[in-house]
């Protein structure tokens, strides 16, 4: 009797040339669009980060530079007076928050009455 091969694909191994491609394609795209670009599905790359380890850090230090890039370009914008760059730093990463709040009073203080209408739900009355 013949012995039974072994089922199923060989194992995919990406090349240094393909793992320097992904840092690259890290600062621009996810995961799964890299997938795409190999021509393999998320499942297999997300394998082929387990089976090797550098293809995950190289993604994750593309990342990385690209959020630097763009990080230091807003804190720079933000420093040369760009209102807009400032308000989105200082709420991303100095816990700023905008409330409102709605003033009810006259311009003698006095407080302006507010009408709250009871309206109809599913035919009856919730007043």
């Amino acid at each position: 009797m013949k012995e039974q091969s072994k089922r199923g694909r060989k194992p995919i191994v990406f090349s240094d040339e393909q793992i320097a491609q992904v840092e690259a394609l890290a600062a621009f795209f996810t995961v799964e669009q890299i997938a795409d670009y190999f021509g393999i599905g998320r499942t297999t790359f997300f394998e082929l980060m387990n089976r090797q380890p550098e293809i995950s850090e190289r993604y994750k230090k593309g990342r990385s530079k690209a959020i630097g890039r763009v990080a230091k370009t807003l804190v720079e914008q933000a420093a040369e007076g760009n209102m807009t760059a400032a308000i989105f730093y200082l709420k991303t990463q100095g816990g700023w928050r905008e409330t409102q709040s709605v003033d009810l009073s006259n311009s003698d203080g006095s407080l302006n009455p507010t009408v709250i209408e009871l309206v109809a739900v599913n035919g009856k009355n919730t007043d």
